[in-house]
C-alpha cells in the first residue's frame, strides 16, 4: 500500500512510476487488464479515470516486464464506446504509448461463470472473455462519492465488467440483488490482484456524475482492494467501517489498517472532509 502526492496531471507520469515500483506488482511475462473508470464524457466533472494516469500504467506496466496490456471497459450509460475513447482523451493517450489496446467490455465475448457468494440471488455471471483471460486485473477507480453506495472505489469499479449486451444498459440486474451485496459478490467472483486509485481530481457529493471537483492531489497504489477502498474512504473523511459493502467485504480483502503497512504519506494526515449527500452523512470518520 502507497499513497503518493500528484497534485498535478503533469505530474502523474512519474508518481505512476514510482507507485509501481513501490506496489512491484507481479507482471513480468504475464497479460494483464487494466480496468479504469470510464462512465460518461465531460469537460468539467472529474468523472473518469484520468487518461495521463491510465497511459503511465500501461507504459509502467510494459517497463516492467508485462508480456500484454490491455485496457478494458463496459461503460454503463455510453454506447459509443469509441465516442467516448476519443472525447475523454483515452483513445490519444493509448497511442502514445504503443502495445496499449483497449476492449469494449460491453460487446467482449462472454463465458458462464458460478456466483462465488450467496450474497445476491445470482447463481452465474456471464463475463467478458478479455477479464477472464487475464493473469492480472489492476482496478484503476476515480475516487468518488456516490449517490447510492456512498463511494464508488476499485470493488465498485467493477461493476464495468458486466457486459451490457448480456445485462444491457445500465445494468439494473445488479441494483436489483441490491447494489452492497453485487459490489462484493462481483469481487469475490473477479479477483482485483492491484489498485491504481486517481485521486488527483476526486468528486464529491452528488457522485459518480454530477458532484464537485475536489483536489485531492494523490495517487493510491495496493495490492488488497479493500484496503486500497478503506484508505480512499479516510482519505475522503469517511469511515470505512459504515460503508456497507466494505463491511461486508471481509472475502476479498482487509479492512483492518494496522494490517496494511502504508508508505508514501501519512492518509490520516493527508485526509479531507469531503461533501457528502444527507443521507450519508453517518459515513463521516468520526
Amino acid at each position: 500500500m502507497a499513497v503518493l502526492r500528484c497534485d498535478s496531471y503533469d505530474k502523474a507520469i512519474q508518481v505512476v512510476w514510482d507507485g509501481l515500483n513501490l506496489l512491484s506488482p507481479a507482471v513480468r511475462g504475464k497479460t494483464v487488464l487494466l480496468k479504469p473508470n470510464l462512465v460518461e464524457y465531460s469537460s468539467t466533472a472529474p468523472i473518469n479515470t484520468h487518461p495521463t494516469v491510465i497511459a503511465a500504467t500501461v507504459d509502467g506496466l510494459y517497463r516492467l516486464g508485462a508480456a500484454q496490456v490491455t485496457v478494458g471497459e463496459g461503460p454503463g450509460h455510453v454506447r459509443d464506446t469509441e465516442l467516448l475513447l476519443e472525447e475523454c482523451g483515452l483513445g490519444a493517450a493509448l497511442q502514445g504509448v504503443g502495445k496499449a489496446t483497449f476492449v469494449d467490455l460491453n460487446n467482449d465475448e462472454v463465458h458462464r461463470v458460478p456466483a462465488t457468494t450467496s450474497l445476491t440471488a445470482l447463481s452465474e455471471l456471464w463475463l467478458p472473455q478479455s477479464l477472464l483471460a487475464a493473469d492480472v486485473v489492476i482496478s484503476m477507480p476515480k475516487i468518488k462519492t456516490h449517490h447510492w453506495a456512498g463511494v464508488t472505489l476499485s470493488l465498485k469499479n467493477l461493476f464495468g465488467v458486466v457486459p451490457g449486451s448480456v445485462y444491457g444498459w445500465p445494468k439494473n440486474v445488479l441494483h436489483w440483488q441490491g447494489i452492497d451485496n453485487s459490489i462484493v459478490e462481483l469481487a469475490a467472483t473477479i479477483p482485483i490482484h492491484y489498485v491504481i486509485a486517481d485521486g488527483v481530481v476526486a468528486m464529491e457529493g452528488n457522485g459518480p456524475l454530477h458532484g464537485q471537483a475536489r483536489d485531492l492531489g494523490c495517487l493510491v497504489f495496493a495490492n488488497d482492494p479493500v484496503a486500497a477502498d478503506a484508505t480512499c474512504c479516510r482519505l475522503m473523511g469517511i469511515d470505512p467501517a459504515r460503508v456497507k459493502h466494505l463491511a461486508i467485504a471481509a472475502p476479498v480483502g482487509d479492512l483492518k489498517h494496522q494490517n496494511w503497512g502504508c508508505r508514501g504519506e501519512n492518509p490520516d494526515a493527508m485526509h479531507q472532509n469531503f461533501q457528502l449527500l444527507p443521507h450519508f452523512e453517518y459515513l463521516v470518520l468520526s
